[in-house]
C-alpha cells in the first residue's frame, strides 16, 4: 500500500505548535507503518516569519525555523505551497487572536483543511462563523476544533453525533476552565485562602499570564458560544450573562503590578460564598445553556459535594448534555483537558481524522 502524505502548514509555533511538532515526530514511525501516513511540516510560521522545507533534506527544525526564515504574506505562502506540488495541505492554527481568522477563507478556498486551537476565531460575528461554513461546503474542505472547548474529550463530536441520531440537546452545563476548575476544587477541599490557591494555579501554568482573563469569565463564554453554536443557535458573545469573578476594584483596567498585590482582596469574597452554601455544598464555575428557557449564562455556583460537577477533580474539564431522549440524566464527558501535550494529541486527532477521510476519498457534509 502507498503511503499518503499530509503536508502541515503550522501557523504559530510557540508553546502548542513546538508540542505538536513533537507529538508527531514521536508518533512518525507508528503511522508511517500502522496507517501509511507520512505527516511533513513543509511550512512553519509565526506571526511574520515563515521556513520553508527543503524536499528530502533532513532538518533540525528548531535551529532552522530560528536560522532559516523569511518574511511573508498568505498569498505568498498558498502561492510556494501550490509551486512546491504540496498536496493534502492541512493549515494548524496555533495562534491566539483574531488577526489570523482572516485569513481562513482564502486558505480554505486555496483547497486547505484548517485545524485550529485559536477559540477566539469560532466566536467572532455569525456572519464570519456562516461565511466558513459556507466556503468549507464549496470547496469540499474541513475545519476541526476539538481542542475549542475541551482537548481530547470530543465535545463537538459526541454533539454531532446526536444531533445525527436525530436527539436534541436541551440542556448543557459545563466546567470547561482548567485554571477554574483547579482553584474550585482545591478550593472546596482545602481550608486555605483563594489568593493562595489562585498563585498556585499561576506557578503551575493553568491560569493566562495574567489570571483575570480567567476570572473574567470570556474564556468560558466564548467555550459556550461555541457549544451553542454546535447547537444550531444563533447566538453572539454579547449574548451571553457571565458572572465576573474580579471585583470592580482589580478589573482589567486595573495595571498587572498593582493586581498582584490586591489578590487578597478575592479572599473575603469567596470565604462568604463558600460560607453562605448549604451543607456538603461545593462552589464551581460553570456554563450553562438552557434552551427551553433561551438562557446562556456563566457563572458561579453552589453543587452537591456528590454531584458529578461537584466531585470533579482539580484541573479537570466536565459537560454534562441533557437531551429529550435522556430526560434528566445527562450525557456526561469528563476527563483532564490541560496542558501543551493533552492539545498537541488533540490537534494530532483532528489531523489523522483529515487523512483518514482524504484516503476514502471523503466527500465533507455541513
Amino acid at each position: 500500500m502507498s503511503t499518503y502524505r499530509i503536508n502541515i502548514v503550522l501557523f504559530g509555533i510557540r508553546t502548542i505548535g513546538s508540542a505538536l511538532i513533537r507529538e508527531v515526530i514521536k508518533n512518525q514511525q507508528s503511522l508511517l507503518e500502522n496507517k501509511n501516513i507520512d505527516l511533513r511540516f513543509p511550512i512553519i510560521a509565526n506571526s511574520n516569519l515563515a521556513f520553508f522545507e527543503k524536499e528530502d533534506q533532513k532538518n533540525n527544525w528548531e535551529a532552522d525555523v530560528n536560522q532559516l526564515t523569511i518574511p511573508y504574506t498568505m498569498s505568498y505562502i498558498i502561492e510556494r505551497a501550490k509551486e512546491q506540488g504540496h498536496e493534502n495541505l492541512i493549515a494548524i492554527d496555533a495562534t491566539r487572536g483574531p488577526e489570523f481568522a482572516k485569513s481562513y477563507i482564502s486558505l480554505i478556498q486555496n483547497g486547505f483543511d484548517i485545524v485550529s486551537v485559536n477559540n477566539i476565531v469560532n466566536s467572532l460575528h455569525h456572519d464570519y462563523y456562516t461565511e466558513v461554513r459556507r466556503n468549507l461546503k464549496k470547496y469540499n474542505t474541513e475545519f476541526l476544533y476539538e481542542s475549542h472547548i475541551s482537548p481530547g474529550l470530543a465535545i463537538a463530536d459526541t454533539i454531532k453525533d446526536l444531533q445525527a441520531s436525530g436527539d436534541i440537546v436541551t440542556k448543557v452545563r459545563a466546567v470547561a476552565s482548567s485554571s477554574l476548575s483547579y482553584i474550585f476544587s482545591r478550593y472546596g477541599n482545602e481550608a486555605i485562602p483563594f489568593s493562595k490557591i489562585l498563585e498556585d494555579a499561576e506557578k503551575l501554568g493553568y491560569t493566562n499570564s495574567d489570571s483575570r482573563e480567567d476570572l473574567s469569565g470570556v474564556d468560558v463564554a466564548r467555550k459556550l458560544l461555541i457549544i451553542a453554536r454546535e447547537l444550531d443557535q444563533k447566538v453572539e458573545l454579547k449574548d451571553i450573562k457571565v458572572q465576573s469573578l474580579l471585583t470592580e476594584s482589580i478589573s482589567k483596567s486595573t495595571s498587572k503590578v498593582i493586581y498582584n498585590t490586591q489578590k487578597k482582596i478575592l479572599d473575603r469574597v469567596f470565604k462568604i460564598a463558600k460560607q453562605n452554601q448549604k451543607e456538603k455544598h461545593v462552589l464551581r464555575y460553570i456554563g450553562e445553556i438552557d434552551l427551553e428557557h433561551n438562557t446562556f449564562e456563566v457563572k458561579l455556583v453552589s453543587e452537591p459535594i456528590d454531584s458529578n460537577i461537584g466531585q470533579l477533580k482539580a484541573g479537570e474539564h466536565l459537560i454534562e448534555l441533557y437531551t429529550l431522549n435522556n430526560g434528566t440524566t445527562p450525557i456526561t464527558i469528563q476527563g483532564a483537558a490541560f496542558g501543551k501535550q493533552n492539545t498537541a494529541k488533540s490537534i494530532l486527532s483532528d489531523i489523522l481524522k483529515i487523512a483518514e477521510r482524504k484516503k476514502q476519498p471523503y466527500i465533507a457534509s455541513f
